[in-house]
């Protein structure tokens, strides 16, 4: 009854860099695997080139051809493979999961503190430091003093579930003392008392700024700070077709749409949190920038999706994710400006991978300095968001922030690093 674990996940490597790796996942099925796979893949910095899945409900495979996202990134194929195994469901169980998931172990959220001597694209380094460890940021806490020194507050958790030992802290510490140099005045790293609670909110939002951040629609005037610059409008041309027709047991989604960092992730979670079945599915390559998508689709009940309202709902919400996943405005905070990012949470609380990463990196490839950031969650629009909050410093940028063509300049290569472009 079911394979050994060795052959739950495996992983064929590229012959060269430019080759594809293949990546199979072949294990008892679950309610949102496919989206659990493609985080994951999104996570270790990987883009799905194409892919194909099928399920009977009980039983999973999934195949994806995947390549980095960046040619100097370097992929730990053995932490992926273990990541993905964690996340499928035991095979013992794999006859008793109609109604019940195996979860993998959850880590308990540790805070990571330091005070050091700022400088120019501190943040990053720091959080590319975390990311290679694989240890997730919860929540951020970011201040800068008036003497030019900053007090970093990081709420982390570890997903190799092992910052409980003394070997795992000290790696953390060690490799966080190297990036941090000489200017590191103390750091230390302890579990999460009830400071954890009181970072769960975001605090710099009024009702205008919200409204602006999580409409549903993009505006095209250049005055709007999401405003989408001219080779961005073919986002707008997402189509989504549901079709009745083809399957007795099966509805056909058809997806055509611009293609972007973590696309199928954000397919995935919407269908998981619309409690969609993929029967089958296909990930086309991209063709100039675009991707087709088939999938034969059921309800949670194992029927086919024909009521009208409910295929419109879907549509609706699919063409918003394909749209915007990330939200990137530049708002003003009394005399200074500030940048703000929001990603809606999945329903399970997760959110997505990389976005302190790459909105960092961005600014530190802008020459902009962080002058204070957090991450928090904010419930709009029927939903859970994550958002990150950046105060920017002006004085050290070679962007003059009050004028609205430096802003737009600032939102359009955030949002090109977040989607990959």
């Amino acid at each position: 009854m079911g394979m050994p674990s060795d052959d739950v996940v495996l992983i064929q490597r590229g012959k060269s860099s430019e080759e594809p790796s293949i990546v199979t996942v072949n294990c008892p099925d679950k309610t949102g695997l496919g989206c659990d796979i493609c985080r994951i893949i999104l996570d270790f910095g990987l883009f799905i080139t194409k892919g194909d899945i099928s399920t009977d409900g009980i039983w999973c495979y999934v195949v994806l051809w995947v390549v980095p996202h960046s040619s100097s990134l370097i992929v730990k194929w053995s932490s992926l493979k273990n990541r993905l195994q964690s996340e499928c469901p035991s095979c013992l169980n794999s006859f008793y999961l109609n109604e019940q998931s195996t979860s993998s172990s959850s880590s308990p959220v540790y805070l990571l503190k330091f005070f050091c001597v700022d400088r120019r694209g501190l943040l990053n380094d720091v959080t590319q430091v975390l990311c290679e460890l694989e240890l997730a940021i919860q929540r951020v806490k970011v201040t800068t003093t008036p003497d030019g020194r900053v007090m970093d507050l990081f709420f982390i958790s570890d997903n190799r579930v092992l910052l409980h030992t003394k070997e795992r802290q000290n790696e953390t510490l060690e490799q966080l003392h190297d990036v941090l140099g000489q200017s590191c005045i103390t750091c230390e790293l302890l579990l999460a008392g009830p400071e954890y609670e009181r970072h769960q909110g975001i605090t710099s939002l009024s009702p205008a700024i919200a409204e602006e951040l999580f409409r549903c629609e993009l505006s095209d005037k250049e005055i709007h700070s999401q405003a989408l610059s001219p080779d961005m409008t073919k986002l707008k041309q997402a189509t989504v077709m549901v079709d009745n027709s083809l399957s007795p047991a099966h509805t056909l989604l058809q997806i055509h749409c611009a293609d972007h960092k973590g696309l199928l992730y954000d397919i995935m979670r919407t269908l998981k949190d619309f409690n969609i079945q993929i029967s089958y599915g296909r990930f086309l390559p991209t063709t100039k920038g675009y991707r087709d998508l088939d999938l034969f689709i059921q309800q949670k009940d194992g029927k086919k999706m024909l009521d009208l309202e409910k295929q419109s709902a879907l549509r609706s919400r699919l063409k918003v994710e394909m749209l915007h996943p990330l939200r990137v405005i530049i708002v003003n905070r009394g005399p200074d400006t500030g940048l703000l990012v929001a990603n809606p949470v999945e329903l399970s609380g997760k959110g997505r991978p990389l976005v302190f990463y790459d909105v960092t990196l961005a600014l530190k490839t802008l020459g902009i300095c962080i002058f204070s950031a957090e991450i928090g969650r904010h419930s709009a629009s029927d939903r859970e968001w994550e958002v990150y909050s950046f105060l920017l410093d002006e004085s050290c940028s070679r962007f003059q922030l009050s004028n609205m063509v430096a802003r737009n300049q600032i939102v359009d290569r955030v949002r090109r690093t977040l989607m990959g472009w």
